[in-house]
């Protein structure tokens, strides 16, 4: 018997500082590892609705401070022998200067530009991932 899927969401949050793009990763209470905020979805839950729950729990940022882009994309990997997925959009933070309220879930956050995300992210899919929303973010605003 195929052992259950883990399934988790959350959203890739990034904010304008005048020219610059900035990336929000959350550092773990466990694992200590750095991640855009995200979790497990509760029973009856969509993706999406756990993608905004996790936002808000862990960074505290509502559906209504976020202007959500249309990138969706979904990392695969494997976690304690248990085949996991992760469903990330994007948004970006309408006021920049809305400070994050950092849960108990997580010892550490900040804002990276994209070199720093990609060496902070460590894993390569999620450096994969960081690439990618960068190009988009570019080749989609003004």
């Amino acid at each position: 018997m195929a052992a259950r899927e883990l399934v988790a969401a959350g959203f890739i949050i990034y904010r304008r500082i005048q020219a610059n793009i900035q990336y929000l990763l959350m550092q773990s209470t466990y694992g200590h590892h750095w991640t855009p905020p995200k979790g497990h979805l509760d029973p009856g839950e969509t993706e999406f609705e756990t993608a905004l729950r996790e936002t808000w729990e862990e960074a505290g940022f509502s559906k209504d401070e976020l202007n959500i882009k249309d990138f969706k994309k979904t990392l695969h990997y494997v976690v304690k022998n248990k085949n996991k997925r992760v469903v990330y959009w994007l948004a970006e933070l309408k006021d920049p200067n809305v400070p994050v309220r950092l849960s108990e879930e997580h010892t550490a956050f900040d804002w990276f530009t994209l070199d720093k995300a990609l060496v902070t992210a460590g894993f390569a899919d999620m450096q994969e991932l960081l690439k990618e929303v960068d190009e988009y973010i570019k080749k989609n605003t003004i």
